[in-house]
Formats: structure tokens, C-alpha cells, sequence
């Protein structure tokens, strides 16, 4: 086996123990049974296991990243594109195996012990806001380094909520919030059926 396939079959396995059952509950011998990879193998690729939850959680930032770049990218107004982001989370909060944000869970597991998991999760956070300014600097805002701010907010809120309470309504009503900041700031869309048609796609998240 070629240590690139190694890698994406532990990953794989990394990414949906780890994420699903929680990164302190699944040892190492659990990641080796689940991806068929000999522990022996696992070692030379990943020394540690802190090694291989920054590895699946930098994996998973670019495809989470990705996926509601390419739903947001689909409004063709940039003015619709902001709210868009909370088309695709409610989309992605109704899928069977959502379990949160996979960063935060990982922090709140890791993250006072491991500078690795840390930096993982804040630099996936840093990219979240950005991505986000740059949509309201499209979109024309007043201030937009404080809309981006406020959004990135209003996203992990959204997130939390929704992991929590086993809604996915709560993407609808971060939506309605943030439709008020993005109005304040001078960004109006004219988009009022974007939750709909979002429902119609379905793309599968990795969040």
C-alpha cells in the first residue's frame, strides 16, 4: 500500500470516528481496525494521534471550506452571496451525521494541551472570517471588517445552536439576524427564495 493511500484511508477512518464519537473516545487500535491500515503503517505516516487529528482537521477545513464556497458561488448576485452561507448550513445542519462544529469539538477536547489542535481550529476560524469579508467587500458593505466579525459570530452561533438542540432551523433564524447587520451595513439582497431552492440541492457537507 502507497503511503498517499495509507494516509486517505486513515484519514477517512479519522475523520468519521473523531468527528462522530468524539477524539478522546477512539484510540489509535480503532482508526487502524476501521481504515484496514497495520498500526506499524499508522505510525510511520502519523507519529501521534495528535498529529493525526491536525492532519484530519486541516483535510477537513479545505472540503468544508470548499463546499460552501461552491454553494455560495452559485447566487449570482453578490449581494445575495452572504446569506447564501446560511442556505448551505441549514443544508448541511439536516444531514444525518451532523455532529457540530468539528473544530470547536476538537478544541474543547484538545485544544488546552495541544498547540497543534489549537493553531488547527484558529486557523481554520481566521479562513471562515475571511472568506466571509471578502463576500461583504463584494457585496459593498460600509464597514466590512466589523460585518465579518459579526457574521463569523452569527455562523458559529448557528452551529452550536443547531448541534445542541437537533434543529436545523436555527440556520433559518441566524439567517434572519444576520439579513438585519448586512441591511445596517447597506447590503440588501433581492434573493427572497434562496432558502428554497437551496433545500433542493442537497449537497452533501463536510463541516
Amino acid at each position: 500500500m502507497e503511503d498517499i493511500e495509507a494516509e486517505g484511508r486513515l484519514l477517512d477512518a479519522a475523520e468519521a470516528l473523531f468527528y462522530g464519537h468524539g477524539v478522546q473516545a477512539v484510540g489509535m487500535d480503532r482508526i487502524r481496525a476501521a481504515s484496514g491500515v497495520s498500526l506499524k503503517r499508522l505510525y510511520q505516516c502519523f507519529a501521534s494521534k495528535e498529529e493525526l487529528v491536525e492532519a484530519y482537521l486541516r483535510r477537513r477545513d479545505r472540503r468544508w471550506r470548499g463546499a460552501l464556497a461552491a454553494r455560495v458561488a452559485a447566487e449570482h448576485s453578490v449581494a445575495d452571496r452572504p446569506l447564501a452561507v446560511f442556505d448551505w448550513l441549514e443544508e448541511w445542519f439536516g444531514e444525518p451525521d451532523f455532529r457540530g462544529c468539528a473544530f470547536l469539538n476538537a478544541f474543547g477536547e484538545m485544544g488546552a494541551g495541544s498547540a497543534a489542535v489549537a493553531d488547527a481550529v484558529r486557523d481554520h476560524k481566521a479562513e471562515v472570517r475571511g472568506y466571509l469579508l471578502g463576500l461583504v467587500r463584494d457585496a459593498g458593505a460600509a464597514d466590512p471588517e466589523a460585518l465579518a466579525d459579526q457574521l463569523a459570530v452569527i455562523v458559529d452561533g448557528a452551529i452550536t445552536t443547531a448541534a445542541v438542540t437537533g434543529a436545523p432551523g436555527a440556520a433559518g433564524r441566524a439567517r434572519s439576524a444576520a439579513a438585519v447587520v448586512l441591511a445596517a451595513a447597506g447590503v440588501t439582497g433581492g434573493n427572497t427564495e434562496g432558502r428554497e431552492r437551496s433545500r433542493g440541492k442537497r449537497n452533501r457537507a463536510t463541516g
